[in-house]
């Protein structure tokens, strides 16, 4: 049997995940509910747009609850009370410097369920955030991308308080 991959998150993520498991159970599923009785009381379902919609939504709906009970059945959280600021693990907030551009940066290192560009949150799995694991303040890190190698000074780490 093939072995299942973890899904690591962040507490945080743990949170937001089961956040949204919980809505999409206690209230999206009645709503949809509601909608489809309504669609139902017009008549005709043969041609009834409204049905056929709250009929997709709900699909939608219970494919999102699939995708999530899955991966939380399988989530591996790192927990941040648990996690020093002397190297970089998963839920660390890093500063570095970005040698070519003169640049700081802000990364958060988080699993790549949670990882999300636009919020400065990457992958452990991403090449920035493997090169950046467990490595320490002043350290040198460099990243062989596809435009050639990145190398940045980490300046401080630190975790988000609970």
């Amino acid at each position: 049997m093939a072995e299942v991959k973890k899904n690591v998150l962040t507490y945080e993520g743990l949170k937001k995940y089961e956040e949204e498991l919980t809505d999409l159970k206690v209230n999206k599923r009645k709503e949809i509910a509601d909608k489809i009785k309504e669609a139902r009381e017009q008549g005709d379902l043969s041609e009834n747009a409204e049905y056929d919609a709250a009929k997709d939504e709900q699909r939608d709906i219970e494919a999102r609850i699939e995708e999530l009970e899955n991966l939380l059945k399988y989530a591996e959280v790192y927990v941040d009370e648990e996690a020093t600021t002397d190297s970089v693990g998963i839920g660390s907030n890093v500063k570095v410097l970005d040698l070519e551009f003169n640049e700081e940066l802000d990364f958060k290192i988080v699993g790549s369920t949670e990882a999300n560009s636009l919020e400065g949150k990457i992958s452990n799995e991403s090449p920035v955030g493997a090169a950046l694991l467990r490595k320490k303040v002043g350290d040198l890190v460099t990243v062989d991308t596809q435009m050639g190698p990145l190398q940045y000074r980490i300046l401080g780490i630190s975790r988000d308080q609970a």
